[in-house]
């Protein structure tokens, strides 16, 4: 399977990334990456940029270097009723939006728990993906996170990174990949690179893929017109609200 989009990058505006968003996009091609989203840690993460940032990503061109750039953020999960650090009026302006849990920000507490905030956030209608679910500090039902998943039209993402740094993780995104199969849930495939030369860097996500026979349908990171087309619709739902 061919992933030529990647959903989930951080430049040096995360505080502890070290590549530009120039240089990123002059080394995606090199991973053969066509479209990459800008996903920068929300405000709450120490060393992330201020929510002003996110309010002038606009100012980013839509192509550098021949490829086209997403402007989004990993929002931080703040509570656990699904509050993250970035508000709705910023979040609808962007073309992706991920969340996830970080230690730094929320301290990790049940199953139970962690299970009702993902589904509170899957709820949130300018959310687009929980990032690194997988992840054994917050573990959660997997089967009632991908159903939330399914019944809002939202992505669980594979998380390429998760498998270096987040110990345990394996397992748990099998099972994620297994339960989206099942259930025919889409996912998007994230490096988390905070290093140019990590942009596309997919070699465990796509071993995951062909173990557990993942449908290239369920993949939207396979075909930037698939993820052109994903962007067209969150922007028309946008417009109604």
């Amino acid at each position: 399977m061919k992933i030529v989009v990647d959903t989930h990058t951080h430049t040096i505006s995360s505080g502890h990334a070290y590549s530009t968003v120039q240089e990123m996009a002059k080394e995606a091609p090199q991973n053969g990456i066509e479209m990459f989203a800008v996903t920068d840690h929300g405000p709450a993460m120490r060393g992330a940029p201020y929510l002003y940032h996110f309010g002038n990503l606009r100012v980013i061109p839509d192509t550098i270097y021949g490829v086209r750039i997403l402007k989004g953020v990993e929002a931080n999960i703040m509570d656990y009723s699904g509050k993250t650090d970035m508000p709705d009026e910023y979040l609808r302006r962007l073309d992706f939006a991920l969340a996830s849990f970080h230690d730094i920000c929320i301290e990790p507490s049940t199953v139970e728990e962690h299970t009702e905030a993902l589904i509170r956030v899957l709820q949130n209608p300018y959310i687009d993906a929980i990032a690194h679910p997988g992840n054994p500090q917050f573990n959660v039902d997997i089967e009632k996170v991908v159903r939330a998943a399914k019944e809002n039209g939202k992505f669980i993402e594979i998380n390429n990174h998760s498998f270096s740094v987040r110990k345990g993780s394996e397992e748990n995104c099998k099972r994620f990949a297994e339960k989206c199969k099942e259930l025919g849930v889409r996912i998007v495939c994230g490096s988390d690179a905070h290093i140019s030369f990590g942009v596309g860097k997919f070699d465990k996500v796509t071993q995951l893929l062909d173990e557990v026979g993942m449908p290239e349908e369920l993949v939207l990171n396979t075909s930037t017109a698939k993820f052109e087309e994903y962007i067209k619709q969150r922007r028309d739902r946008r417009s109604k609200r």
